[in-house]
């Protein structure tokens, strides 16, 4: 098979080299030599010691080029395979990379493919959850639905998955005050940096309400509304994303939005008269 050509290994080899600073002996990878470096991995993690954890990602996913694909894969070694590119996942996110964080579950899911049903890992719940919110926060909501439907009823129903359907169903009704109050309730810290994104989003669609319903409203009435932190936190918003909006001493004032033209703006007598005209002649021509 093409996996196993001269070719692919000898570029295998090249980039093991590359890698391990052409010194051969630091080339092969055990099982044991694998699962120590998943163990450091965890670690570096947990310790948020992101520049480390990428290194030891990198020799993990060279050890993963030697797993054999389709049904010869070995459980352990798949298992394995999933906890390195799931902390990798986690990883990406504490780097605010989520670019990263989509090549990791891309790379991560032929694996959960690979160990069916009956097998799964300890932080599965934790990623496809997180994968949820990043759907979410892009507003791919197909996506999201479609990835809903991939979904055992055991882990839609974790803390993990269930906090983003949550999510989607109160932005689905409108309920924007459910959703901000959320961010005081999310099940794993890695969460916040999703939410600080919704966030953003849901603060965008409640000033595009407010400024329609109201010409004016206090400061502090719009801090609230908003779910800002303090009246400081809403001038900068306005200063950076609502630049016509006015403050004004503890009065936000709203300028009218631009309107199209009326029904009464459209001379309907005259077109009247012009249709009526043109029916005229053209009787009088047949």
């Amino acid at each position: 098979s093409r996996r196993n050509s001269p070719t692919l290994r000898q570029s295998k080899l090249d980039l093991l080299l590359a890698i391990t600073n052409n010194n051969p002996k630091e080339i092969i990878l055990t099982m044991a030599d694998a699962n120590a470096l998943i163990n450091d991995l965890s670690r570096q993690v947990q310790a948020n010691d992101i520049e480390s954890g990428k290194i030891t990602l990198t020799k993990l996913k060279i050890w993963m080029l030697e797993i054999p694909s389709g049904s010869q894969a070995p459980l352990p070694s798949i298992t394995l395979a999933a906890n390195a590119l799931e902390l990798g996942a986690l990883l990406s996110v504490a780097d605010d990379d989520l670019d990263a964080f989509a090549r990791n579950l891309s790379q991560l899911k032929p694996y959960y493919s690979m160990m069916g049903t009956n097998s799964t890992t300890e932080r599965k719940c934790h990623v496809l959850g997180l994968n949820l919110m990043h759907l979410l926060v892009d507003n791919r909501l197909s996506e999201f639905h479609a990835e809903l439907e991939l979904l055992s009823e055991k882990e839609a129903g974790t803390p993990y998955v269930s906090f983003p359907i949550t999510l989607e169903r109160q932005l689905m009704v409108g309920s924007y005050d459910e959703v901000l109050n959320a961010k005081s309730n999310v099940p794993d810290p890695s969460y916040q940096f999703f939410m600080e994104n919704l966030l953003e989003t849901v603060r965008d669609s409640i000033a595009d309400c407010v400024e329609v319903s109201y010409k004016s409203m206090k400061l502090t009435d719009a801090v609230t509304m908003m779910k800002f932190e303090s009246t400081e936190e809403l001038r900068e918003y306005v200063q950076e994303k609502r630049e016509d909006w006015i403050v004004e001493g503890d009065q936000l004032t709203f300028q009218p939005p631009p309107t199209g033209s009326k029904a009464v703006d459209i001379p309907s007598m005259n077109l009247i008269a012009q249709s009526l005209s043109y029916a005229t002649e053209l009787e009088r021509i047949v």
